[in-house]
């Protein structure tokens, strides 16, 4: 018997991954002792909705269907699993997660034949593993059995004990499967991936056991037997096995990946540690690496993260830094931490420029913060704090991992790019963004009352709702943690379909009408003062000519 399995993510998002950020949090290291791994999805131009596959067991010799991106791809059969876990976006019903983030590497080692891209390993994957480890090793059983054909790739593969890192990519045309490096995320540490392969080298087995399809010193570090050996082959690397560097090899840095993606994780840690520590690399940062060629793999944390902080982490700007966004010429008249210029770009007189990419922007297609927890049932236990479009602009809603649906504005029928609606997440979420972003210093104080009003609601009404799930019957359990959910993202929808007319109001032609507690009082309507960084610089571009002339006594 054949099934077919839907395509988990739009066909335009082939490149959407390509800028996308993950930020990981061991158990030792968040405030109340979960696992939390995130994802911004980025691409311009596309939008990720909330997949949902149910549970089920399957008839031997029962086979599903793949494509790869793009409507040109063939469909390609697997086997199936006698038994699938239940998967909601990225998270399954056991609190496995994985989420992703690309860098590419060497061109020359993609694999146009394998099967799997690395958006539908992950979703497979998830099917088939009630732990970490386990999906670890079910991505290097798929791959070497049926092939991958994306690039390099990063996942951050976590459960409510353990998170760990994984970097894979292929090994060329005509060699089927992948090389691949796996780390345990210290406890007690956080870490980030941000479009840059990041490790370098690690432990490595002192006998390889030729009975196990891959290396494994337990509970540390997991690898491909050919990591090494495929280097040596294609030139990449002539050193002893001590020293090897799996990104050396297979993804090597350069100015794009550190001060575009790199920079990112630099960021984060600067949230976490003491930033003056954090401030030593900003020379590497701006291509020197004279001091520092990389920076730590992971960090301690100065105190425990709680899943508000990596929120708001994920909705960062550089503000504050030296990179900060909203502090120079480029931000405009309102400070807006936005750009709509290319990354890459020449001024007029060829001069070759960037601008910096920061964690929240506004190509985001979904972001999602993923909560793992051990002391309460999976279906309790397992969060995704989910929203569609730009994490700094929206609202993290819970979806419970034991839901049976998606709710309405989450589902892929009721989000189209092509078409706006109000009863779209995507849409509604973009509707209030594309408000706020051009009048940013003006707008965005209104767009966080109602952020901070909705994720301290939610944050408060779970606690009694856990308190009440946890002492239901399994079936009575899902039921009640789908309603919630679907009320949660209601909640949702209405808040912003307020906040979108309450903006349109107080900012009637750039001007602002006063107000308090979020309702409008009667009083004179004032204009929003521009930044004093764009003043100036208008001033030094314009002379005298807006100086406006002494009065005369």
């Amino acid at each position: 018997m054949k099934r077919m399995i839907l395509t988990v993510i739009l066909l335009c998002a082939a490149v959407a991954s390509f800028a996308c950020t993950n930020l990981i949090v061991g158990k030792k290291a968040s405030a109340d002792g979960s696992v939390i791994c995130t994802y911004n999805c980025d691409s311009f131009g596309f939008l990720q909705p909330l997949d949902f596959s149910a549970p089920g067991r399957h008839a031997e010799g029962e086979l599903i269907a793949i494509r790869g991106w793009g409507p040109q791809t063939t469909e390609k059969f697997v086997k199936e699993a006698p038994y699938t876990y239940g998967v909601v976006g990225l998270m399954n019903d056991h609190q496995v997660s994985i989420v992703e983030t690309t860098w590419g590497g060497r061109r020359e080692l993609m694999d146009r034949e394998g099967y799997f891209d690395y958006f539908t390993l992950m979703h497979i994957a998830l099917q088939r593993s009630a732990t970490a480890r386990e999906a670890i090793a079910v991505i290097d059983g798929l791959v070497t059995e049926y092939g991958y054909n994306s690039s390099g790739e990063s996942f951050a593969v976590c459960d409510k004990e353990e998170a760990w890192i994984m970097e894979i990519v292929g090994k060329g045309a005509g060699r089927k499967g992948a090389v691949w490096v796996a780390l345990r995320v210290p406890d007690d540490c956080i870490c980030a991936y941000a479009n840059s392969s990041r490790i370098r080298q690690f432990p490595q087995v002192k006998k390889v056991d030729k009975k196990k399809p891959f290396c494994e010193i337990e509970g540390v570090c997991m690898y491909s037997k050919d990591v090494i050996s495929l280097a040596r082959e294609l030139g990449f690397y002539e050193g002893p096995d001590a020293d090897f560097s799996f990104r050396e090899a297979y993804g090597p840095l350069d100015f794009s990946a550190i001060r575009y993606c790199e920079a990112r994780v630099w960021s984060f840690f600067r949230h976490h540690t003491d930033p003056a520590a954090m401030d030593e690399y900003l020379p590497f940062l701006n291509g020197d690496l004279s001091l520092h060629d990389d920076l730590p793999l992971w960090i301690k944390p100065d105190a425990p993260l709680s899943v508000r902080d990596v929120m708001n982490d994920m909705r960062d700007h550089y503000e504050g830094t030296a990179l900060d966004m909203t502090a120079d010429v480029s931000a405009g008249p309102y400070a807006s931490p936005y750009r709509s210029q290319a990354v890459n770009f020449f001024s007029s007189d060829s001069t070759a420029m960037f601008r910096e990419r920061p964690i929240g922007c506004q190509q985001s297609g979904m972001t999602m913060v993923c909560q793992m927890r051990d002391w309460l049932p999976d279906a309790v236990g397992g969060v995704t704090y989910f929203n569609m479009d730009d994490a700094t602009t929206s609202a993290y809603v819970p979806v419970y991992c034991g839901i049976t649906r998606v709710p309405e504005p989450f589902r892929r029928e009721n989000n189209n790019i092509l078409e706006f609606s109000t009863e779209s997440a995507f849409w509604m979420n973009n509707f209030v963004a594309n408000m706020v972003y051009p009048r940013w210093s003006a707008m965005i104080g209104d767009l966080r009352d109602a952020q901070n009003e909705l994720e301290d609601y939610y944050a408060e009404d779970q606690k009694e709702v856990e308190e009440k799930a946890v002492k239901m019957t399994p079936g009575e359990r899902a039921a009640f943690l789908t309603t919630k959910t679907e009320a949660y993202t209601d909640k949702m929808m209405k808040r912003w379909d307020k906040l979108a007319k309450f903006l349109i109001v107080k900012h009637n032609d750039q001007t602002m009408q006063p107000s308090e507690n979020g309702e409008f009082v009667r009083g004179r309507r004032t204009s929003p003062a521009y930044a004093p960084a764009f003043i100036d610089a208008v001033k030094a571009h314009t002379g005298d000519r807006y100086v406006k002339p002494a009065e005369k006594k």
